[in-house]
């Protein structure tokens, strides 16, 4: 990480750190878009039941995931600040804390899961495929854990190009896997869609081992790399920081999860649609959280430093131009959804259903956009509480009753649910960019000042 001083150099570095991370994200995400396309070719049960399984262990991973994401802008700031012995023990106490929470999710499952999926009365084909699919991902959820605590300490030092190379190393192996084990090739077992649940695990393993070989022998990562004593004080203050933002993030996915649920009540074609029109937002998607990741980085860096004008420049010119990108992206899908939906069935009322679905797609993308990278500015600065209640009224208060009453006592039907998501989505990036702005032009316009005075004397 480096100062910069004009818009250009600030864009040329965002867009720098941008690229290896969006293609990480894109890699990390296919993974799950090949599960959910094979699966969809092998048998719309199997969608389905991908689908309902997708929907109970995203808000899981996400929330967790984003709890150990705060390593990145904890670190981002002490480095910013030039304290860099502080920096291992953010990185040591990550991965305690990756460890310890990977047990209990686990035990969890281990405990509740077949509870759940009952509750949801599915289909019998489609449970068995659900609860399979989850089973096959369990084995990877400590190397998962430990890669994001990993991964987040090497954006923390700008080196996105690494994370990336590692991935594109692996995905190949992945897609094989897949493969092999949705359709049974090669002497491997035909588990349908649950295969993919086993095959992602076992190339978590693979990217775990990698990126750590990487960290322990290729400078400047060397030098952050010792083993400190468990503090309970270091851990408090990354889940000071993370769990406001595993909230923020669960209470997003939790919030696709209860529509997925909700909609679960329909046809299994209904299921399969919403899928495979939620899958594809969801792959565009990666581009404003690939801008937020970058965003969170840069403007904790800035922060750390006590550079703030630098830090709001970043911030705006992140907003704008992951909202540009969702509009061009948006459009496209638009036009081009009912080809980009023969990609996840073969079966034409599946198809028509998700070209349906697909038409929401372009005010989606552009609200997600702009709640995504708005919180991300926040978690620069480290400013995360008010984010967590923002999302919760905007999900779970205004969203889901929202898009419930649309869908059942209208003519809309499920298309009221993507109505209601749009809107939620809509309120969080207002209040998300209102709660920058306000932090921006209170309390570190006056930090600033204080800093120049000073400076001055």
């Amino acid at each position: 990480m480096k100062q910069t001083t004009t818009i250009y150099e600030k864009g040329k570095l965002l867009l720098v750190m941008l690229f290896p991370i969006l293609i990480t994200q894109l890699g990390m995400f296919s993974m799950m878009f090949f599960n959910t396309i094979m699966s969809g070719k092998y048998h719309s049960t199997d969608l389905a039941g991908v689908a309902i399984g997708s929907s109970i262990w995203g808000p899981i991973f996400t929330g967790i995931s984003s709890i150990l994401l705060a390593v990145s802008p904890i670190a981002a700031q002490r480095l910013g600040q030039k304290q860099e012995k502080e920096v291992s023990s953010v990185l040591t106490h990550g991965i305690y804390l990756a460890l310890i929470i990977s047990v209990f999710v686990i035990l969890f499952g281990v405990f509740f899961l077949q509870a759940i999926l009952d509750l949801m009365n599915l289909h019998p084909n489609v449970e068995k495929t659900a609860y399979h699919y989850l089973v096959g991902l369990s084995l990877g959820i400590i190397p998962l854990f430990l890669y994001n605590v990993l991964r987040s300490f090497i954006y923390a030092l700008g080196k996105t190009r690494i994370v990336m190379v590692i991935l594109l190393t692996v995905l190949p192996i992945n897609l094989v896997l897949n493969y092999a084990l949705i359709f049974g090739k090669w002497g491997l077992p035909e588990l349908g869609g649950a295969g993919g649940g086993y095959a992602t695990s076992f190339t978590y393993w693979i990217i775990l081992m990698l990126t750590f070989l990487v960290i322990k022998t290729q400078h400047p990562f060397t030098r952050y790399v010792s083993l400190a004593r468990f503090s309970l004080q270091e851990c408090k203050e990354i889940l000071k920081i993370g769990v406001p933002m595993g909230l923020s993030t669960f209470f997003e996915t939790s919030m696709f999860a209860v529509v997925t649920i909700l909609i679960s009540k329909f046809t299994v074609s209904t299921i399969a649609a919403y899928q495979a029109a939620l899958n594809i937002v969801s792959f565009l998607y990666m581009i404003p959280m690939s801008i937020s990741i970058a965003l969170t980085v840069v403007v904790g860096f800035e922060v750390g430093a006590k550079r703030y004008r630098d830090a709001k420049v970043y911030s705006w010119l992140g907003v704008g131009l992951s909202i540009f990108i969702a509009t061009i992206t948006g459009l496209l899908v638009v036009i081009f959804r009912y080809e980009v939906a023969g990609f996840y069935s073969n079966e034409a009322d599946v198809i028509h259903l998700t070209a349906t679905f697909l038409i929401y797609a372009l005010f989606f993308q552009v609200s997600d956009a702009i709640q995504a990278t708005a919180q991300a500015a926040l978690r620069g600065y480290k400013d995360v509480n008010v984010s967590f209640v923002l999302t919760l009224i905007a999900y779970w208060l205004i969203c889901l009753p929202v898009g419930y009453s649309l869908a059942h006592f209208t003519n809309l039907g499920v298309k009221g649910y993507w109505i209601g998501l749009t809107i939620g989505l809509l309120i969080a990036g207002i209040g998300l960019s209102y709660r920058l702005w306000r932090i921006q032009s209170t309390k570190y316009v006056h930090i600033e000042e204080t800093n120049e005075l000073s400076e001055t004397f």
